[in-house]
């Protein structure tokens, strides 16, 4: 049974790439990211994409014109939570929510089988749990059965410690959320197969350093025979000085007295730890380094340590790049997801 589905606020596709690999069909992604939607159609097999405010976007108007007679089972997406707000007790209806109201209208309007909303776990006590109250409730009245948990993307063969709330929604039916898998995958697991960048920038198209040294880097390499989006910055002497100085693992606080003070906030001069899964990947990269290079990791190492497979490549410049793999949701813990949905909704 093939799964029709539609991603709000896609970004390049983290979690349609999930459900992808789950078997859904992805119809349609809509962002007000250009670049990371030229990211999402080239990835997402004839999938399409509508670029613009979500806001001002309608099911009769703008997305049924484009899926071609089919219909869609399955709703997805995270909408931001900037700007998140009840101004009075459960007032969730002001217009500062209004990227949340979007998704909650295009699920209405649509009335899918399932939805998911991923979204950062510190949503769940927000105004003393009134913004998720105020989620469940709403769906609840549309006949839809809710439920949410925190998960971390490291129990689901991401190599990344992440923790993200996930709500899914069924007309029929209870979800319940995949199981954890017993072994954790840690950066050295990740990323040992690649080229090393230690003394060059590296190019646009690369071999690899290694054949695939575990289970990780069998799937990630599955569809791919080639390393592209690893291209390493150019630190100064300095930097990579400081960068030397710390240990696996370590951070700010194992520098010498002279260097600590220059970046002392708690994440500053980290070096992944090779042992453990990454801390959270971000979209700017500029405080996190490799467990062994004194750099801070390419594209396509960060991409790794999200999950995105090899064959998935990024467009757009090395700051575009980074924020829509930092913004993604790891398709490993997508995966999991879609595969249990799907049971579900068989």
């Amino acid at each position: 049974m093939s799964l029709n589905l539609l991603d709000l606020f896609c970004g390049c596709g983290g979690l349609s790439c999930g459900f992808e690999r789950a078997g859904y069909n992805i119809l349609l992604g809509i962002d007000n990211d250009a670049k990371a939607l030229e990211t999402f159609e080239l990835n997402h097999n004839g999938a399409k994409s509508i670029c613009g405010d979500i806001t001002e976007i309608t099911y009769k108007k703008d997305i049924k014109p484009l899926l071609d007679g089919k219909e869609i089972d399955v709703i997805i997406g995270g909408p931001p939570c900037q700007g998140m707000s009840l101004s009075g007790p459960r007032k969730f209806d002001d217009p500062r929510n209004k990227l949340y109201l979007s998704y909650i209208r295009l699920v209405e309007e649509i009335k899918p089988k399932a939805f998911v909303i991923e979204n950062v776990p510190g949503l769940v006590a927000l105004f003393d749990g009134q913004i998720k109250d105020s989620i469940i409730e709403k769906f609840t009245k549309m006949g839809y059965n809710i439920q949410y948990k925190i998960l971390c993307a490291a129990d689901y063969g991401v190599p990344q410690s992440r923790k993200r709330v996930v709500f899914v929604g069924m007309k029929n039916g209870d979800f319940t959320y995949p199981d954890q898998l017993p072994e954790q995958v840690t950066c050295s697991m990740a990323l040992s197969d690649l080229p090393p960048l230690e003394n060059e920038i590296g190019e646009e198209v690369a071999e690899y350093e290694t054949k695939p040294q575990n289970a990780y880097q069998k799937i990630m390499r599955e569809k791919s025979n080639v390393v592209k989006n690893h291209i390493a910055a150019c630190h100064s002497e300095k930097v990579r000085t400081i960068i030397s100085l710390v240990p696996d693992g370590g951070n700010y606080k194992n520098l010498p007295e002279q260097y600590r003070n220059s970046r002392n906030f708690h994440v500053a001069w980290t070096r992944f730890a090779s042992n453990k899964p990454a801390p959270t990947i971000d979209t700017g990269h500029r405080h996190h380094f490799h467990y062994k290079y004194n750099r801070v990791p390419t594209v396509r190492e960060c991409a790794r340590l999200q999950s995105f497979p090899d064959d998935f490549i990024f467009l757009g410049n090395k700051t575009q790049q980074f924020r829509q793999v930092g913004n993604a949701v790891p398709p490993l813990m997508a995966q999991a997801i879609a595969k249990k949905l799907k049971k579900e909704l068989e």
